[in-house]
């Protein structure tokens, strides 16, 4: 299993994440880090303008990438590879999406939560055809939404990225 992957990951989405941005088109609104304004809001606890979204920086979204993605999808017990796979999936489309997803590849019950069955089916999976999987998986839904046609090129780039980093991540 993954064995502290936790900082590598954590960087290598906010590369994929990027700075600020507020596309109108772009359903998740004012978003800087990957973190939107919605998100960022729930985790303080109190309204927040776009100038606070603008000023966010990556020490201020580590830990809300930490409690809320990274250890609810169970990243230091994932394979690595997987984490990285799985990690960036719930930073793009939420945890609960993102572990069904896993789940589904690896033909288990799907309930959303990784847990001990998750992790039990996943001693025995290969970890590059599992996080290749997943991207794929990812790709076909991403597909799906009706602001492909917007954002697609940058998601299609982005889930092969994912792909290829994930798959040489696997020892």
């Amino acid at each position: 299993m993954a064995i502290n992957n936790w900082p590598q990951c954590f960087a290598l989405v906010l590369k994929n994440e990027g700075g600020y941005v507020d596309n109108t088109a772009d359903p998740g609104g004012a978003t800087n880090l990957g973190c939107t304004k919605a998100t960022w809001e729930a985790w303080v606890g109190h309204p927040v303008t776009k100038d606070d979204i603008k000023a966010l920086t990556p020490n201020n979204v580590m830990p809300l990438y930490k409690a809320k993605y990274w250890d609810t999808i169970k990243g230091d017990d994932l394979p690595e590879g997987v984490d990285y796979a799985v990690f960036d999936y719930a930073i793009n489309s939420g945890p609960s999406r993102a572990a069904k997803t896993l789940q589904s590849v690896l033909s288990i019950t799907v309930d959303g939560q990784i847990g001990p069955a998750t992790l039990r089916a996943l001693e025995t999976a290969n970890p590059r055809e599992v996080a290749t999987a997943v991207c794929e998986a990812r790709l076909a839904f991403l597909q799906s939404l009706p602001t492909y046609a917007t954002f697609g090129r940058g998601w299609s780039s982005r889930v092969s990225e994912v792909e290829r980093v994930a798959f040489n991540m696997v020892g």
